[in-house]
């Protein structure tokens, strides 16, 4: 006898009502899902995984957001920016261990200083490398100039995370003020891919006040908008923020996890030649996270290069992992990880994504 999962999962094209059923599955059903992610990942985007060495720059932030760590409002931290050298010493090991690329994420600042900063820094990368090693970059909403600024002195790729695509869940999060504007994200977004960057963008899953059928909506959202690439994972709270205060609200954690592995699971089937990051968050739930994301349509790691001296104060949420452990260690643990999920490492490849490829040749 066929299950509604084996149904819906012969169609072009799923509905809404498709997305909230498959969000729901257990036991057999789920694992259909996670069976045929699997498929679709191997035969559209192969069984190699990219790494994205992870640079944790600044968390510096002037916006205000209500699940963050690192918002304005958390006077907690020791606030930071890595020195051009060690972004450079963490570049270069990237480029000297065949990672082919990076990924630098900071706090949001918009200031003049902060700008010209990342623009020398990215042509400092380029012209040490080569132009070997590629860029992404994870630093927020930012003007037209600054973004093709940017893009001009060096940087490929750019995620900028929308984190709840529903306008009214967005206003729950955030305060209600300018600098945390959902169209200015929206438009932001926009931008980018009119730039030409490989947009990619996310969504946290599991949060106080969401609904399933808002989690449907997050993967519509992926697929309307035409995402090359996509970070996502499960919410987990920090004490020190506003949300915090409806923590009681939430789904076990571990509720929380599987949910996120059926958003990777769907997204890989919907979109099937985009790149989908194994996020840390996963593993701070399960230890065998990252494995599993990678096990249900995940292809891309970020081993983390940000100096130990630095991670304890740039916690999004709690409970990180690997906050103590050096570059090296990193790569070694992750390297197992891929193997065991029965994945190789694309080791000097910049890893592209196929989607980004496909759109853009279709464009021109």
């Amino acid at each position: 006898m066929v299950s509604n999962v084996e149904k819906i999962l012969e169609k072009s094209s799923f509905s809404r009502d498709d997305l909230i059923y498959c969000l729901q599955t257990e036991g057999n059903e789920k694992q259909r899902l996670f069976d045929q992610a699997q498929k679709i990942k191997a035969r559209f985007v192969g069984r190699k995984v990219y790494f994205r060495g992870l640079i944790e720059y600044s968390n510096i932030c002037s916006k205000n957001c209500y699940y963050c760590g690192i918002r304005a409002g958390n006077k907690r931290y020791i606030r930071y920016r890595m020195t051009n050298s060690e972004v450079m010493e963490a570049s270069n090991y990237a480029f000297m261990n065949n990672y082919a690329s990076i990924v630098i994420q900071a706090g949001e600042q918009t200031n003049k200083a902060h700008v010209t900063r990342i623009e020398s820094l990215l042509k400092k990368i380029h012209r040490k490398t080569n132009g070997k090693l590629h860029v992404t970059l994870s630093l927020g909403e930012q003007s037209e100039e600054t973004y093709r600024r940017w893009y001009e002195a060096g940087a490929h790729r750019y995620l900028l995370r929308i984190e709840v695509s529903s306008p009214e869940l967005y206003l729950r999060l955030h305060p209600g003020d300018h600098h945390h504007e959902y169209t200015k994200r929206l438009e932001s977004l926009k931008i980018l891919r009119e730039t030409g960057y490989q947009v990619g963008t996310g969504v946290m899953i599991g949060l106080p006040f969401q609904t399933i059928a808002n989690l449907a909506d997050d993967l519509i959202f992926f697929r309307e908008f035409d995402i090359d690439m996509a970070g996502m994972g499960p919410y987990i709270e920090h004490q020190d923020t506003p949300l915090y205060q409806h923590k009681g609200l939430l789904l076990p954690l571990k509720e929380r996890f599987q949910l996120s592995l059926k958003m990777v699971a769907l997204l890989r089937i919907m979109m099937k030649d985009i790149n989908i990051a194994a996020t840390t968050a996963m593993q701070t739930i399960d230890p065998q996270g990252r494995e599993k994301a990678l096990m249900v349509g995940a292809n891309v790691i970020m081993p983390n290069l940000t100096p130990v001296k630095y991670r304890q104060d740039y916690l999004l949420y709690e409970n990180k992992p690997c906050i103590g452990e050096e570059a090296a260690t990193c790569m070694n643990c992750l390297e197992a990880r891929i193997y065991i999920a029965g994945d190789v490492i694309g080791y000097g490849e910049w890893g592209d994504s196929r989607h980004f490829k496909k759109r853009t040749k279709v464009t021109l």
